[in-house]
């Protein structure tokens, strides 16, 4: 009789296990469904709209539409609206991982700082000329930001590691940083000559209207590269938020695990912040909804963190195209306006619960 009642605990706990798996992979499925619908919307919209019959057409059947239709969505449109999708991704991957590895749900590029960081190294190529990486000078702004967004990211992780360092030191050292990368990046701005401002200023709003292929090819060559490593550290970690006595007890080497995990995060915030500006909340927001959705199983978590990046993202620039009509909006403002009440949301709900 116990046996039978174990096989039939066993059965309906895997039936459970198999429903939930199904419901969270339909999930997935809706959001890269709105995802390709929101890219086609973007794609649209534009001082010449387009339908989005003519949009598909220009995309499948690119040699039965006109010139102008073809060149307009291949060579202007196309490349900004695969940015949106590319930086939003990389930027809630990377908030998700810091989330998970620093057990801190308000982590993330911008909040601790390293989007700030990396601002500040594209900064000084743009108005100085300096290059931190001196044999690489052609792609002097980007190294710039990865090697600063890398120092930065570093510096929390080695203080996370701390005795005595709890979340919310590591908040406050986040938010020190992004003050003094903010007010060293002003510096810079004050020196600056009218042209090279007038270049930082545009960047520090955030705008995608300077995206190209070869920068799309770039941010997305990077997010291919850091997907399949968190993939195959998954197990590991969603071990870690259990714990990190819990993680090494299973074997994990949470040290190195967090170390990797940095590295690879400040990579995915430092090149969208080089090429696009200061994008903020996207890293923080997107993993949230993501984790509401899913649950914290990486294998489900990961993927969601990168779509709902890229819809969140991908909408803003939507957004950023019709609220006021022939104007496009710099869309670092937009993700600001729409994080802060989010971000705001998150404090006082955790200050009523543990994360």
């Amino acid at each position: 009789m116990a046996v039978a009642t174990e096989t039939l605990e066993t059965t309906s706990g895997r039936g459970q296990y198999r429903a939930l798996a199904f419901r969270r992979i339909v999930m997935l499925c809706i959001m890269l469904v709105a995802l390709c619908l929101s890219l086609s919307i973007d794609m649209a919209l534009g001082p010449a709209n387009y339908t989005l019959r003519e949009v598909l057409s220009s995309l499948f059947h690119a040699e039965s539409v006109g010139d102008q239709l073809r060149v307009v969505i291949w060579d202007i449109r196309m490349p900004i609206a695969l940015m949106a999708i590319t930086v939003g991704a990389s930027l809630s991957l990377a908030g998700a991982q810091m989330q998970t590895i620093l057990a801190n749900p308000l982590a993330s590029p911008f909040t601790l700082g390293i989007s700030a960081a990396a601002g500040f190294g594209a900064a000084l190529g743009l108005v100085s000329g300096v290059a931190l990486f001196p044999g690489a000078v052609q792609f002097m702004i980007p190294i710039n930001a990865f090697l600063m967004a890398m120092a930065a990211a570093l510096f929390i992780h080695f203080a996370s590691t701390m005795r005595g360092v709890t979340v919310e030191t590591i908040v406050l050292l986040g938010i020190a940083l992004v003050f003094t990368f903010n007010a060293l990046l002003s510096l810079l701005e004050y020196l600056a000559s009218e042209q090279a401002l007038a270049a930082v200023v545009f960047w520090t709003m955030g705008s995608l209207t300077k995206a190209t292929w070869p920068k799309v090819w770039i941010t997305g060559a990077v997010l291919v590269f850091a997907i399949p490593l968190f993939a195959r550290q998954a197990w590991a970690l969603t071990a870690l938020r259990l714990g990190e006595d819990k993680a090494a007890s299973l074997g994990i080497n949470v040290r190195r695990l967090r170390l990797q995990t940095m590295l690879t995060v400040s990579l995915l915030a430092a090149i969208p912040v080089s090429f696009v500006g200061t994008i903020g909340f996207i890293g923080l927001v997107g993993p949230h909804i993501a984790r509401m959705l899913v649950g914290e199983d990486q294998r489900f978590f990961l993927p969601a963190s990168v779509l709902c990046g890229a819809l969140l993202l991908s909408a803003t620039s939507v957004v950023s195209k019709v609220l006021i009509p022939g104007a496009i909006l710099p869309i670092g403002v937009i993700t600001a306006l729409v994080g802060v009440p989010f971000f705001f949301v998150l404090i006082f709900t955790n200050r009523r619960r543990s994360w």
